[in-house]
């Protein structure tokens, strides 16, 4: 069952005073199965940064549909989207986006604080992933203090602790080293085998080659797809650079 759907997405930027228009995205459709985890690559400029923020509801499409679970994003209203994207999406981005002034617990809780949880409801749902992820022995810490690694697992602890129906994860190995990458990677897949849908844009093919999917944007469009299937990471890192090597020398779409 799809849990989200993009229907012939169309972004046109128009520049101050209506000079000139820009077109990030032509035509984008595809869809997200419940439990999937999808890649999304491509150039810089290709529009995967328009295409993500109009996932998170950040951005609205100059023509086409998104929807999520069945709620059609344009049509709900700009009093209501904040907390829409609160309960229903997860966000896990490059530079963490976690407050220097808070503590890694008080950064992990904020969205159960936004939307005006209990205290109690708050722990009992903080100490089982925190646990999980390993880092129940950081949370009196704060972000300054810890390692990237650290800073992105409370990330991800962040993201999931309003069980959301999708997460969104914007080249989340980014600031990381090799070893913290890893990590990462190894978390995301079992988080992923537990259910959760995520959909990861990045410029990795280490990354992508995790997914169980990987989309190619490319001017503006989705140029091809690739299904994990039964290859193995290493097969799929193959196909995915053999790809790439073709959308970068003008390959036609496939």
């Amino acid at each position: 069952m799809a849990i989200l759907e993009v229907n012939n997405i169309k972004k046109i930027y128009t520049t101050r005073f209506g000079a000139n228009k820009v077109q990030a995205l032509s035509d984008v459709s595809f869809s997200v199965e419940k439990g999937e985890y999808v890649a999304i690559m491509g150039e810089s400029g290709s529009g995967k940064t328009t295409l993500l923020n109009i996932l998170a509801a950040l951005d609205r499409p100059t023509s086409g549909s998104v929807c999520l679970d069945g709620n059609e994003l344009s049509k709900i209203r700009e009093t209501k989207i904040a907390e829409f994207r609160r309960e229903n999406l997860g966000f896990v981005f490059q530079d963490f986006n976690l407050l220097d002034t808070f503590t890694l617990k008080d950064n992990i809780m904020l969205p159960l604080v936004l939307a005006g949880k209990h205290y109690g409801e708050m722990r009992a749902k903080l100490m089982p992933i925190v646990q999980k992820l390993g880092i129940e022995g950081l949370m009196g810490k704060y972000p300054y203090e810890v390692s990237g690694g650290q800073k992105q697992r409370a990330a991800v602890a962040r993201a999931l602790i309003t069980h959301p129906k999708l997460i969104l994860a914007d080249e989340p190995t980014g600031a990381l080293d090799s070893k913290s990458t890893d990590e990462l990677l190894e978390l995301f897949g079992k988080i992923n085998q537990e259910g959760q849908t995520i959909l990861m844009v990045t410029h990795s093919v280490k990354a992508a080659s995790h997914a169980s999917r990987v989309l190619f944007i490319k001017d503006g469009e989705v140029f091809h797809q690739i299904y994990r299937g039964n290859s193995s990471s290493e097969a799929l890192y193959q196909k995915i650079s053999d790809t790439l090597t073709i959308l970068m020398t003008g390959g036609e779409r496939r």
